[in-house]
């Protein structure tokens, strides 16, 4: 009988505290222990987290979806970066018209046997699109450039996202190699990143790149990916909710060390700040019941209560946190990535107005 996916939170929680937390720096950079890492999240049938339960997936609803969220980067930033590509990608075949790419894929990607990341943030750019799709015969012809594909030698297949002629985004499924049969996809090395470079995330070089119509998810309107921004204006935020409650962790430990009163008071006044944040945020998942204002100023600041946690952990952990290997300092540059991830126009300004 297939669990419920509430009912497996707790002990997720209980193997990351045991088993991921104590090993966080070095999943930070090596890329072979932190796909060791994914891969033991099967035991609690994560990557089917997302994907209805018609194809062996836990189908869990957005509630449990978020809790998720805020879970797993409280252990590991970088574990929860990487597997969520995997979750959006399931998110996104689940919802395609093409029955025969959801029945071939969906399926071994929810017990891990297939791991598709994504490559489409490009389509935000609305100017000079960088990776053009060319109609032509059976397909397309795909051009151009991905900037951001996180997963490369640990996901076989990522979504690609290109500018049709007419202004249309078309998303398509891509093997997550250069090896293909027609055209040439050049990888970049993986960025020197300044947190989670273990998750090899790469940029593309795509020329003439033929994507077969049967490869197709599907075509939407050119300016869908920004409405799609707005609903989901809140979701990367839960990220930086469990970075905030990483850091407090980091606060409560050096607190209880060092026996010093204003340390558990400053951790107390944040909690209860990040209580009530969360509390706001989790009331605000149905876009449909708060505006995108409303929910836009709830991801500014969470975004601004995640730095101010981290850079708490900094203080209290005192010189001890310029060490790389100190939680703190983790901590403290997950907290610059989740202040950028999925941003946008609109993001940045709240976020600056923050400031």
């Amino acid at each position: 009988m297939m669990p419920k996916p509430d009912q497996l939170l707790t002990p997720l929680e209980t193997f990351l505290k045991t088993e991921i937390a104590p090993q966080a720096h070095h999943l930070d950079e090596e890329t072979t222990a932190l796909k060791k890492a994914l891969w033991e999240l099967n035991q609690f049938q994560l990557f089917g987290f997302r994907i209805p339960q018609h194809y062996g997936g836990l189908e869990a609803n957005l509630v449990t979806f978020r809790q998720l969220q805020t879970l797993i980067p409280r252990y590991s930033g970088a574990l929860a970066f990487l597997q969520t590509q995997h979750q959006s990608a399931a998110s996104i075949i689940s919802k395609s018209n093409n029955p025969t790419l959801k029945q071939t894929y969906l399926p071994t990607m929810a017990i891990g046997e297939t791991l598709v990341g994504v490559g489409f943030s490009q389509l935000r750019r609305t100017d000079n699109p960088p990776l053009t799709a060319t109609p032509v015969s059976g397909g397309y012809q795909l051009q151009g450039n991905v900037p951001w594909i996180t997963g490369y030698d640990i996901f076989e297949y990522f979504i690609i996202g290109a500018t049709l002629p007419d202004g249309q985004a078309l998303y398509g499924m891509m093997p997550l190699t250069s090896s293909l049969k027609q055209g040439q996809i050049k990888f970049s090395t993986p960025m020197d990143l300044a947190v989670m470079a273990s998750t090899n995330t790469v940029s593309a070089t795509v020329e003439e790149v033929f994507l077969p119509e049967q490869d197709v998810l599907f075509r939407q309107a050119g300016d869908a990916i920004h409405e799609s921004d707005k609903k989901n204006v809140l979701h990367h935020g839960f990220y930086a909710l469990g970075c905030a409650q990483a850091g407090l962790d980091i606060v409560a430990t050096a607190a209880e060390k060092k026996e010093l009163p204003f340390l558990q008071q400053t951790h107390e006044t944040l909690q209860q700040e990040h209580d009530r944040v969360r509390e706001a945020m989790f009331a605000a998942i149905d876009p449909t019941e708060s505006s995108f204002d409303y929910r836009l100023q709830l991801r500014a600041q969470v975004i601004r209560l995640a730095q101010r946690c981290a850079h708490a952990g900094v203080i209290a952990s005192s010189g001890a946190a310029n060490a790389k290997t100190h939680p703190a300092q983790r901590v403290y540059r997950e907290a610059l990535l989740f202040s950028v991830s999925g941003q946008t126009q609109a993001v940045m300004e709240a976020s600056l107005n923050r400031l």
